[in-house]
């Protein structure tokens, strides 16, 4: 599906403040929700990955978490190419 697809009208929802959106159909989440709800972290597993080197020295460069860095960009990666298949 892309986005001219449906009869949702994007520009318009993008255009609106928070204030302007109706939630009332949706339950606020109290303090109980969150002393129960848990943060879910995929496993990771350790792997040998070939990158350029001038990549690897840039991402090496932004300091400490730079392999975290590569994993979230590979993920945001894999989530587009997702939604882009649905």
């Amino acid at each position: 599906m892309n986005s001219t697809s449906g009869k949702t009208d994007w520009a318009r929802l993008d255009a609106m403040t928070d204030a302007e959106i109706d939630t009332s159909d949706i339950p606020e989440l109290g303090a109980d929700f969150f002393a129960r709800a848990e943060l879910r972290n995929p496993p990771k597993q350790p792997v040998t990955l070939r990158l350029d080197a001038d990549v690897l020295d840039w991402f090496k460069g932004q300091g400490q978490g730079y392999q975290s860095r590569i994993n979230k960009l590979l993920r945001l990666y894999m989530q587009a190419q997702q939604h882009k298949d649905m």
